[in-house]
């Protein structure tokens, strides 16, 4: 083999070995958001909530109540008016809860939107279940119209049991709208997160 030919091989195996190793760090990087949303969503880690079925019948029979408060955010690149419909809620642990979220298409073209979520404090995320809610699901409003978004949820009774929350009697969920899951990404929303899709209902009004 002359030294020439010795070089192209050797420069090949080093090509193989530099694209593999680029291939896997990108594969990692991609893997990191969906990895650390799992992470969360099995441990409630930063006041991600759990994502599960109904409350048990008559789990709520001998529990304390709580407060449950609805916070709305917007992102600055979405045209949109983003409230909650009632401020709170307050029902006794281990019951079904319901509240309704609405949001406005405030400019003169239909734009795109989604919502992240977490729950404050951090230490309740895990106790905390939504059976229905309307993050991560792409909502595309026309120029003007209105949606409600409901969310249904239920507190585990386990967190009278937890010492970090048996204190706790307030509870608040935080959504924000962003135009693109790639802002929520560069904003840190998504690694806070869990992934549960619920239906909106249009409003005439």
């Amino acid at each position: 083999m002359t030294p020439a030919e010795t070089l192209r091989r050797r420069n090949r195996r080093l090509g193989l070995v530099v694209g593999g190793g680029v291939a896997c760090m990108v594969g990692l990087a991609f893997a990191s958001v969906p990895l650390y949303d799992m992470f969360c969503r099995a441990t409630g880690y930063n006041g991600t909530v759990q994502t599960g079925g109904p409350a048990a019948p008559g789990a709520a029979a001998n529990a304390g109540s709580m407060t449950v408060r609805f916070n709305a955010n917007t992102h600055p690149g979405l045209p949109w008016r983003f409230v909650p419909e009632a401020a709170n809620v307050s029902l006794r642990v281990g019951e079904e809860g319901l509240g309704f979220y609405r949001a406005e298409n405030l400019s003169d073209r239909p734009v795109t939107g989604v919502a992240t979520y977490n729950v404050t404090p951090e230490v309740v995320g895990k106790y905390f279940h939504k059976t229905a809610c309307f993050c991560f699901n792409e909502q595309t409003l026309e120029p003007g119209q209105r949606v409600d978004m409901p969310l249904t949820f239920w507190i585990d009774p386990a967190i009278a049991d937890d010492p970090n929350t048996r204190g706790i009697r307030t509870i608040t969920i935080s959504y924000t709208f962003f135009r693109s899951l790639d802002d929520a990404a560069r904003s840190g929303a998504l690694a806070n997160a869990g992934q549960h899709v619920g239906p909106a209902r249009t409003t005439t009004e």
